[in-house]
Order: structure tokens, then sequence, then C-alpha cells
């Protein structure tokens, strides 16, 4: 991430001690009571956490979402209200390397129950070209994209979450060598984070265990889905290429046998140099590509400039780190259908 984009620890610091001054934390030695008896008091730190504490705590959970419609959550910034609100909940579901604003808040807060996303699946590095051919998951390095952040905060992890904690701290998003964030654009390891969550939502609120229980494996039967229709409308196109102003479609071009090219990294507010510019049009006329993709929380302006230089189209490919009105759906599986049927016409699909 580009460094003038970070939130300064310190300022975080003192909003976290203004926030925990303004609003006194709730005791979270028992979860279940939710704070006033009802439903349990979940935060999520942006849209792909929010979709799943909804989703798989269905009745049971009030679910506050730290990052509003329409904000890009890279540049979130947290009031003292939020950070107070932080330490009230019973649970907290955020995904590390995302904003930094919040992994420090939550560090910070003491909230028993929270669950970082990055922790219940494998990270791995992306580049600016992803390709499913050549990119495949090696076996070293698998496990280093984990922290030691869980223990922190004392939540229990399954031998999964202890096994990739082993290797220490590889969240950097956006920095060289950091590990790619953008797990839930990949349906099935946006799977198993689900599991996950069902599983400490179970742990966190055992008396509503059974129905986290049926709601996960609800869930991850609709993913399940979603990635069949994305193999099979994938399978055969006229090119594996695609171009996009936003880097973050790493894990759903090798789930899928693509290569994603961006034109300038997983910021999404990057400027790219002249000569990844030049780099893209060769690329474009050699791989066949069709389409510049934008998306929704972002500026059209690089995509436009790309396309008119290039001859080539512009088109919508959502990241899915909010839902607006502007969305090419209600919510996270209409999006992801949404984003498949464009690249099926981007690509050519037979």
């Amino acid at each position: 991430m580009n460094v003038r984009r970070l939130i300064p620890t310190t300022a975080v610091a003192g909003a976290v001690a203004l926030g925990l001054t303004a609003l006194s934390a709730c005791s979270t030695s028992d979860a279940a009571d939710g704070g006033n008896g009802d439903k349990l008091k979940v935060t999520a730190s942006f849209y792909p956490m929010q979709f799943l504490a909804e989703k798989i705590g269905g009745e049971h959970v009030a679910v506050t979402s730290l990052t509003k419609p329409g904000v890009e959550p890279h540049d979130l910034e947290l009031t003292p209200r939020q950070i107070g609100s932080i330490s009230e909940s019973d649970y907290v579901l955020y995904l590390k390397g995302i904003q930094p604003a919040v992994d420090d808040a939550i560090l910070q807060s003491g909230v028993k129950n929270t669950v970082d996303a990055a922790t219940l699946t494998t990270l791995e590095n992306h580049g600016s070209e992803v390709s499913g051919h050549d990119h495949g998951h090696e076996g070293e390095g698998e496990e280093e994209h984990a922290d030691e952040h869980g223990d922190e905060h004392g939540h229990e992890e399954d031998a999964h979450e202890e096994e990739a904690h082993e290797e220490g701290d590889g969240h950097n998003h956006g920095e060289e060598g950091g590990a790619d964030p953008h797990i839930w654009l990949d349906p099935v390891k946006y799977a198993e984070v689900a599991k996950g969550v069902g599983k400490s939502l179970e742990k966190a609120d055992p008396d509503h265990a059974a129905d986290y229980k049926k709601n996960t494996e609800a869930l991850v039967g609709e993913l399940g889905e979603l990635n069949t229709a994305y193999e099979t409308g994938l399978k055969n196109t006229a090119t594996k290429t695609f171009i996009t102003t936003h880097s973050a479609f790493g894990y759903l071009a090798e789930r899928y046998g693509l290569t994603q090219q961006g034109i300038a990294g997983i910021d999404p507010e990057a400027e790219p140099s002249p000569a990844r510019i030049q780099e893209i049009h060769t690329i474009a006329e050699k791989e066949k590509a069709t389409t510049v993709f934008f998306e929704t929380l972002a500026s059209d302006k690089t995509a436009k400039t790309l396309a008119k230089d290039t001859g080539l189209k512009t088109g919508v490919l959502d990241p899915l780190e909010g839902i607006t009105e502007k969305s090419q759906g209600a919510d996270y599986i209409e999006v992801m259908k949404s984003n498949l049927a464009a690249l099926q016409k981007a690509l050519g699909a037979k």
C-alpha cells in the first residue's frame, strides 16, 4: 500500500485512548450474553467480513461494519466512537493487512473473541501479473502468511490456524514481497474462511452453535455452486488475459487459469508508471486482451485513458470491498455472478 495512505499508529493510539475513555468496554468473558442479553454484538471490518457474519450469524447476531458503503476500505479512518464500539463488541471479524487503522485499533481493544480471517486460509504473494498457469500453489511458503495476532487476543484456534501462525506476520498489503489479502475473491478460499468463522461463532456463542453450523453449511454450499459456475464459465475462452486497474484478482486468476495484468498494483489509487503503461499496450496486443477493467469504488480515469490509447473497451470488475447503489448486485453472490459475466464477455467465453 502506498505509504501516504497509511494512518499513523500514533494517531490511532491516541484515538484508541480517547475512544476507550469515552466508552467503557463491556465484559467479554461471556460473549454469549451479547451485552444486553439479546443478540451477539459483532463488529466487522468491511463488507466481505460483514457478509460472512450476517450469513452465518443469522438472527442471533447484530452486525456493525466499520466501513460504510461507498468508502474505499483501504482509506478508512476510525472515529473515537467507532474505536469505542470495537471494545464493546462481543466478537470482532476482520482481515489483517487491508486496513492498518483497524488492525491497530483491534490490537488495543482487548476483545476476547477476535478473528483474523487471514488465519483461516493460506495467503500468497501476487504481483501485478498473476497467472493460473505459472503461479501454482507451491507447498513451500504456503503457511508463511500467518501471524500471531489471534494469540494476543486469546481466541481459540484450531490446528490449521496454529500451524499457520508459526511463520510470523506476512500481511504487508501492497508492499513488495507482502501477501495478497484479497482472499474473498476466490470462492474456494472464501468458503474456507466461512468454515473458520462458523466454528469461531460456535465457540463464542455455544447456545446457538447448531444454527451457526447450519448457516455455515448453507453458505459453503452457495460458494461451491459459485465456484462451479466460474469453472464452467471460464473453461473455454479466446484469451486468458484480463487487464485491471486494481490488482485484486490474483487468487481468482490463479483459481481459474487466468492471467491478471494490473495497470498499477494492489493499491487501487496508485498511478502506473509510463513504462508499465507501454508494457500493457504490448501485452494487450500479444494476448488479444479486449477490456480494461476498473472498479466501482475508485476512479475510472486511468482505465479510460489506457483504453483510449489502446483501442480497448472498458468494463467493471468489482473487487467487492463494499456494496453501493452502483454495485452490479445486492450482495456478494450476485456481484460475483456479475463479475463472471463481465469476464466471460471480455475473455470471449465459448
